[in-house]
């Protein structure tokens, strides 16, 4: 019989290899007496015919992230991996602290994902890159095609004002924007997922009409083939679809049976954790009451590096759920949906689902049109007094506008799409697991206060302080802080700035220290209000001060004299000791209030740097930033 190849084939289809049954039958007997006969190896066949055909070469795309507390790279990391499985992309995932924007002008596209820190300011990886762009001489981006991907918190006046900058930057410099900034607050998954949706086919248009408008001799090989799953080969000669396999096979137990994939617990699946122990690290006449927990991790599979969060789903004050399904004339068992879609009573969904203390824009907006005659809330909405409003809303929360306006006349569902998600709150670790495996701990101001009458309560430290028992589950999850980490170098000396309940990772860094034998110098810088009763983990530091493993321990009780001492005085009053650790390669660590305490610090080591450094002010900022680019100065600020 002859080969009957003389014949038109039929049409390549995806599902089908390209020959006709006929063609296919005299194949399948050729091959079959090939190998009996041959010493053709049969899986090098195999592997010739999946050789997978010719394709475009990837779209090139530069992700690029500005991340404090581990979000944004989140995010930017998800979207490297989307991009690679969808295919055609070929994406690189950079810290913009190690880009040089120099180079953007031989790049062709870039996706920015930035949170935005205190107000409107960038994070610091991205605080040298930000300023090298803003630069009068940075080069033209004419052959560039962005897009920003900005997270923010619209508790803040200037919303996402990182991104807004990135944004107005890179047009100004001539770069094309290929899809507009997406702005996210807090609940950022569904807008960013849909920035992505958005953004990936429009890069890979413009780049195939770039490439039509300039065609190139070289075509690149699709590299899908090097992934096929066993057997992929013997389908594509066959005529059969190659389906990939997404959900990873478990090996089988004794029995034969498959063994289920054991959970993953991360920021969408918490970890219902259970508390082990707590106490109050004030003490009796303290003006604050603050608390140290301890949370069993046993069977949850979670680890972490000290300087890591721990994300924690508060449950909100059920007196307080009470009052507004009282405030709106419900009973509370209600059916209503929440933000996942699920069904769930009106009562649950206000513990569980939604945030129901802290009145945004888009709420106070829905009330004023639902109310006439709140004319004054109306004026404060102008968005030309802002300031206005801020000060008008300081202590308010969502049961002051609902008994102040008894009639609203909502249904439970209308009311609960008014609302936002209920968000994680994040806690810097205060432990490591070498000191306490199977545990993290944690150290939080419990916030009560009174405000317009009213006795006001902050949502998960009065979660942690009042509702929760040994037999409560703690839905929690680890949130990766790569920004703030010890030296590799155990032999570097570490300097750490952490007032109140901005100790916590620095107790951390001092177990993993002293749990790891770490040669380098620890010096801590402590402060508080009071000495006798705001001193926090006394017997502890003083335990690894008599050790050896803390060098030194300055402290700044703020309220124990007529004039107030804080960190930043110590600072100033050891700046010469200070400035010679800085020259021996210590690194400087910050933790705590990002708007005062932070600020004065990072002025205060300035400060350090030009009087007993001997340099000029351009010279201390240059050095500030060395250290940043270095890693040798890290923040984990709130």
């Amino acid at each position: 019989m002859s080969a009957p190849f003389s014949q038109r084939p039929v049409p390549f289809l995806p599902e089908s290899a390209p020959f006709s049954e006929e063609q296919r039958q005299w194949l399948n007997g050729f091959l079959a007496g090939l190998f009996s006969t041959s010493t053709v190896d049969p899986a090098a066949l195999r592997e010739h015919a999946a050789a997978p055909a010719l394709a475009a070469p990837p779209v090139p795309m530069l992700v690029l992230f500005g991340s404090q507390t581990g979000n944004a790279e989140g995010l930017a990391k998800k979207i490297k991996a989307d991009a690679e499985k969808r295919g055609g992309f070929a994406p690189r995932l950079l810290d913009m602290a190690k880009y040089d924007p120099a180079t953007l002008p031989d790049e062709g596209n870039l996706l920015i994902v930035t949170s935005t820190w205190g107000e409107g300011d960038p994070p610091d990886n991205a605080a040298g890159f930000l300023e090298k762009l803003q630069a009068e001489d940075h080069p033209r981006l004419e052959k560039l095609r962005y897009s920003v991907l900005a997270l923010g918190d619209k508790n803040y006046e200037d919303f996402c004002g990182c991104g807004k900058k990135f944004d107005a930057r890179l047009e100004a410099l001539g770069a094309r924007r290929i899809y507009p900034r997406q702005d996210c607050d807090t609940d950022y998954d569904a807008p960013a997922k849909e920035w992505l949706e958005a953004v990936l086919p429009l890069l890979a248009k413009a780049d195939a009409a770039e490439k039509q408008e300039t065609p190139t001799t070289a075509v690149g090989h699709h590299d899908e083939g090097a992934h096929m799953d066993p057997g992929a080969a013997d389908l594509v000669a066959a005529g059969q679809p190659v389906r990939s396999q997404l959900v990873p096979t478990q090996p089988a137990n004794g029995n034969g049976a498959s063994v289920p994939a054991a959970p993953v617990y991360s920021r969408t699946n918490p970890f219902p954790a259970r508390l082990l122990a707590t106490r109050k690290l004030t003490l009796e006449g303290s003006d604050k009451d603050t608390r140290h927990y301890e949370i069993c991790l046993k069977d949850s599979g979670l680890a972490y590096e000290v300087g890591d969060a721990l994300g924690l789903v508060p449950m909100n004050s059920p007196h307080l759920v009470q009052e507004i399904i009282e405030a709106l004339g419900f009973s509370g068992d209600e059916e209503v949906t929440s933000h996942d879609g699920k069904q769930t009573s009106f009562r649950d969904a206000l513990l569980h689902d939604f945030q129901i203390r802290t009145p945004h824009k888009e709420f106070l907006t829905a009330l004023a049109q639902r109310d006439e005659s709140d004319a004054f809330l109306k004026d404060l909405l102008n968005p030309n007094v802002r300031t206005e409003l801020d000060q008008y809303l300081y202590g308010r929360e969502i049961i002051d506008f609902l008994l102040a306006s008894p009639k609203l006349g909502y249904t439970p569902g209308e009311f609960v799409k008014l609302l936002r998600k209920q968000q994680p709150r994040l806690y810097s670790i205060a432990s490591s697991l070498k000191a306490h495996p199977e545990q993290v701990h944690l150290t939080v101001d419990t916030l009560r206060y009174e405000a317009h009458g009213r006795k006001r309560h902050g949502v998960s430290s009065t979660f942690l302080a009042d509702h929760v028992t040994e037999s409560t589950p703690l839905p929690v999850f680890i949130q990766v802080a790569k920004h703030f980490r010890l030296p590799e170098d155990r032999t570097k000396p570490v300097i750490m700035v952490g007032p109140g309940t901005g100790i916590a990772p620095f107790r951390a860094f001092l177990q993993e220290r002293h749990a790891t034998g770490a040669s380098g110098g620890n010096w801590l810088f402590f402060g508080a209000q009071k000495s006798a009763t705001d001193y926090f983990y006394r017997e502890e530091l003083e335990a690894l001060q008599a050790g050896g493993c803390l060098s030194r321990l300055d402290l700044a009780f703020s309220r124990d004299q007529a004039e107030k001492i804080y960190v930043q005085t110590r600072m100033k009053e050891n700046a010469a000791e200070l400035w010679r650790w800085l020259e021996e390669g210590a690194h400087f660590y910050v933790c705590g209030d990002a708007k005062r305490m932070a600020k004065d610090v990072d002025d205060t080591l300035h400060a350090v740097i030009r009087e007993a450094g001997g340099h000029s002010d351009d010279g201390a900022k240059e050095y500030v930033q060395a250290m940043k680019k270095n890693k040798r100065y890290q923040r984990d600020v709130y």
